[in-house]
């Protein structure tokens, strides 16, 4: 990291320090950063307004000669606050906070930035929670590497738009099986999730008829 990194940042983790500081766990483009945020717990810090929870803030950081960065400015750009209006909502978005922060860890792809922010604000909109819960799984499999055979079945034969199949889970692709409940819109549908932003969930007609067949295959990458 350059002696000084302007970016946008997601906070994962706030640890309190000393009397008035926090270690700050965040999620930027660049990855997961850990830095010190002096003084953030003094009534009159500069920092303290820049660094919520469930919230996008432009962060200036300095690394100096120690392993810790200093956050040296901070400016919130968007805050989700209405999932904390809302319990599940809070739960899940506290769930992925701290599912981003152990991938992060062993992971460094820019994309988990992206993904974190789409899921904040699906939650924030209010979209349904198992629509938010299912395009993160399936978008935190593929950004982890974990293969998602959705073009052949478990037999290397292209998938048809006749058959009907079922997940398996060892083998990370789909079974034929005519009294399965994933069909060609299914499919499709899991090809959306994969391809396209949240929001663009939404325009898929019938969309929520869709979500629970789907239910077995995200379950193997939960």
């Amino acid at each position: 990291m350059p002696s000084d990194l302007r970016t946008h940042a997601i906070v994962l983790r706030r640890t309190n320090y000393g009397e008035s500081d926090r270690i700050l766990s965040l999620l930027t483009p660049e990855g997961k950063i850990a830095v010190l945020a002096r003084g953030v717990r003094k009534e009159k810090s500069r920092l303290a307004g820049g660094i919520e929870l469930f919230s996008v803030a432009d962060v200036v950081m300095h690394q100096g000669h120690s392993n810790l960065a200093t956050l040296t400015s901070a400016k919130m750009l968007k805050f989700y606050g209405n999932i904390m209006t809302d319990l599940p909502r809070l739960e899940l978005a506290s769930h992925y906070l701290k599912r981003l922060d152990r991938l992060a860890e062993q992971t460094d792809n820019p994309e988990f930035f992206t993904i974190l922010k789409q899921i904040l604000h699906g939650l924030h909109r209010q979209m349904p929670l198992e629509l938010v819960r299912t395009w993160a799984i399936l978008n935190l499999a593929r950004a982890t590497g974990e293969e998602i055979n959705l073009v052949r079945d478990v037999n290397e034969v292209e998938l048809s738009v006749d058959q009907k199949y079922l997940w398996d889970g060892l083998e990370q692709a789909l079974r034929p099986d005519m009294n399965g409940q994933i069909g060609v819109n299914e499919i499709k549908f899991a090809r959306i999730l994969l391809t396209k932003p949240l929001s663009f969930a939404l325009k898929v007609e019938h969309y929520a008829d869709l979500l629970p067949p789907l239910g077995l295959l995200v379950k193997s990458f939960e």
